[in-house]
């Protein structure tokens, strides 16, 4: 998977978090980055696009991080899910990746890890 090509996924609840996100996944190299404001928006997105990258906020309206997650999940088991929360307790630690999200990052997200994510998914470690 070349730079370049890769496709990321924002879902988000809060503008500011997914123009952050998108800013600095796109100093990354990703071509494409899409965004969705909700869970629901999240998976639709996910089916037309079939983005390499998925960010995911656990509280979102119309369908948390953790459903979404599922729903991704069920249409393609190999989805590459980070989950990213301002709540990070070991239960939501534990539902995220037992849904499937491959990592968990606690917000506010620093733009090192979200390089450090997306390099580890280009090798194909993620």
């Amino acid at each position: 998977m070349e730079n370049k090509s890769l496709k990321a996924l924002i879902g988000d609840d809060s503008a500011l978090i997914r123009k952050q996100l998108k800013d600095v996944l796109v100093e990354c190299g990703c071509l494409e980055v899409f965004t969705a404001a909700n869970g629901q928006e999240a998976i639709d997105l996910y089916k037309v696009q079939k983005p390499d990258l998925i960010f995911l906020d656990i509280v979102m309206p119309v369908c948390d991080g953790i459903e979404a997650t599922k729903a991704i999940h069920s249409i393609d088991s190999h989805a590459c899910v980070v989950i990213i929360s301002s709540v990070g307790t070991q239960v939501l630690l534990k539902n995220a990746i037992e849904a499937g999200a491959k990592d968990f990052i606690q917000k506010p997200v620093k733009k090192e890890l979200i390089k450090s994510i997306v390099e580890k998914r280009l090798k194909g470690e993620l």
